[in-house]
Parts: structure tokens; C-alpha cells; sequence
């Protein structure tokens, strides 16, 4: 597991740019790359790992109004999707280094396997309160070691994409295969009566695994198919 402390606070390395010329700037982590996408907010206390790998945020950028985001690290268990469909994600404080029994990793290292951005250091009260008074904009988030941005090209890149309304996001989070479930919900073991229950056949558009869990909680075994 590798251990992180803050980044100098005198270079700005991470920023957010909204279409309407709003910027954020703070501390970037995860990957190093920018991303466009409509920005929103979660005011979630925990489950912060389930949010970014929801699928329903899809071609979003998900705001943590809660500070404290990356303190109980990340597992394989707490993971709705195998790959998280959001574009990045900002907080108030930086990831800190994980503190609980179930981490096998950190949420910058998570992040960074699966290309997404992040940005910490963001006052996110105040971006809330900008959706909340005029929506969700479109916007930019982007992350570079050295602090190198250009803000008017960012945006640009904002302004100019067309946003999620009469986007197709099925495509993009619809399994690509059919695949058996027989997971129960956490910390139960497979039902020893599971084959022989009744079959749900589940066409997974972006299904969330806990979706899945609960119907084998329920007492059905679920055979997941995606739809032609």
C-alpha cells in the first residue's frame, strides 16, 4: 500500500473549470489526465467507493460535500461495478492515508487503476451551492504535477461539450457478456439451496452488484444477460 502526504500547497495541481468560466483550483491525485463531464454533488457520510462506482453517475463529475473522503481506504468487496463509469471526483480535504481494517488499498491508488481524476482542496460547500442556484454544469477536471493549465482551453472544452442530455449512457455501462450471480449480500455465504431456486433473468443496463446481492438475499438465483 503506498502511503501519501499533501502535495506543496504553493502549486496549484489540480483545477476545476465550469462552461460558465468558474474555476476551482486545489490538489490534484489519482490519475493525471483531465476529464470533462457534468458536475454534481454527493452528500453522502460514507460509501464513498459505492458512489464512484455507481454506474448511474455515469458521464459525471461527483462533488463529496463531506470532507473526509478516502479515510477507510478501499477493498474489493465495497465496488458496485467492476469499472467505475464517473469521470472524477472532488473533495474538501486530501485522501488521507486509510485507517480501517478492511483497506487493502488507498482511494488515490484506486483511483489511479482506474484512470480517474481527482481534485482536493476545493472549497465544496460552495460548489454545491453554485449547482444547487444554477444546476449541474458542464466541466472540466484536471490534474498535472507541475500545475500547467490552460484555463481558457479548459474552457472551452466545457462550453463546447454537449453535455448528457440525448447522451446514449447504456452503451457505455451495459455488460458487454452474460454472467451467472451467486453472490449473497456482505458477509453471508452462497445459499446451500442456491441452485435450486427460482431463476430471475436480470437485463443488466448499468445494475449495481448490491441489486444483485439482494435478489439472492431474497431467495432467487439471478442469471444476468445482457440485451441484444
Amino acid at each position: 500500500m503506498t502511503k501519501y502526504s499533501k502535495t506543496n500547497n504553493d502549486i496549484h495541481t489540480g483545477i476545476i473549470v465550469l462552461n460558465d468560466g468558474t474555476v476551482f483550483t486545489g490538489q490534484g491525485f489519482g490519475a493525471e489526465t483531465e476529464a470533462v463531464g457534468e458536475i454534481c454533488f454527493n452528500t453522502s457520510m460514507t460509501g464513498y467507493q459505492e458512489s464512484l462506482s455507481d454506474l448511474s453517475f455515469a458521464g459525471q463529475i461527483i462533488t463529496f460535500t463531506f470532507p473526509h473522503i478516502g479515510n477507510v481506504g478501499t477493498n474489493d468487496e465495497d465496488t458496485e461495478s467492476n469499472v467505475p463509469a464517473c469521470r472524477g471526483l472532488i473533495t474538501r480535504e486530501f485522501p488521507t492515508n486509510p485507517s480501517n481494517h478492511r483497506s487493502t488499498g488507498t482511494l488515490i491508488d484506486w483511483c489511479a487503476q482506474h484512470n480517474l481524476v481527482g481534485v482536493s482542496g476545493v472549497d465544496t460547500r460552495a460548489l454545491t451551492k453554485h449547482i444547487r442556484d444554477k444546476g449541474a454544469p458542464n466541466g472540466v477536471i484536471a490534474y498535472n504535477k507541475f500545475g500547467d493549465f490552460d484555463v481558457e482551453a479548459l474552457i472551452n472544452k466545457a462550453r463546447e461539450w454537449a453535455g448528457l442530455d440525448g447522451m446514449d449512457l447504456a452503451i457505455e455501462v451495459a455488460t458487454k457478456k452474460s454472467y451467472d450471480w451467486d453472490q449473497n449480500v456482505w458477509g453471508k455465504e452462497k445459499p446451500a439451496d442456491y441452485d435450486s431456486r427460482p431463476h430471475v433473468v436480470a437485463i443488466d443496463y448499468g445494475a449495481k452488484k448490491n441489486i444483485l446481492r439482494c435478489l439472492v438475499e431474497e431467495g432467487f438465483e439471478s442469471l444476468l444477460c445482457r440485451q441484444k
